[in-house]
């Protein structure tokens, strides 16, 4: 009697590895993922525009959050318009120190110079305020400003 093979059964997949595997995906995604810069205190409705430019080195931005406190700032602020630098409400008169603190801490010297301040600003807000921001921009020769806008479809 001629001997028979037997049927070999596929063996198991094994999954002694998968939480490896997850593990590297998740320390990937922490490491990779930027993390929002400021949490935003103020309501900026930003205005439409047609002829927009994207910003090429993100790095050298700025950020200037003007526009009335959210609903949990309100008692505290009032409803006028505030102006946000990074995570805390300031005044005009703080913002020569602001960025001095960023030029130290954030930029290159040699990038000095190329420092753009980004202005997002509710379209509700009264120029008065604007100006005042500006002023201070050019006391600490800060003189490259963005007004962030939104698409017009």
């Amino acid at each position: 009697m001629p001997f028979k093979k037997k049927q070999k059964d596929t063996p198991a997949i094994t999954t002694a590895s998968l939480p490896d595997i997850v593990f590297m995906l998740l320390c990937f995604f922490m490491v990779v993922t930027k993390m929002r810069d400021a949490e935003v205190f103020v309501k900026t409705n930003v205005p439409n525009a047609t002829e927009l430019q994207k910003l090429e080195d993100k790095t050298l931005l700025n950020y200037i959050y003007i526009g009335s406190p959210t609903k949990q700032y309100q008692e505290k602020m009032g409803s006028a318009p505030r102006i946000q630098l990074d995570d805390a409400f300031a005044t005009p008169e703080d913002i020569p120190v602001w960025v001095e603190k960023r030029k130290i801490n954030n930029i290159s010297p040699d990038k000095h110079g190329k420092m753009i301040a980004a202005m997002r600003i509710d379209k509700d807000a009264k120029m008065g305020i604007i100006t005042k921001v500006k002023t201070e921009l050019r006391k600490v020769n800060l003189r490259k400003v963005s007004y962030l806008a939104g698409k017009r479809n």
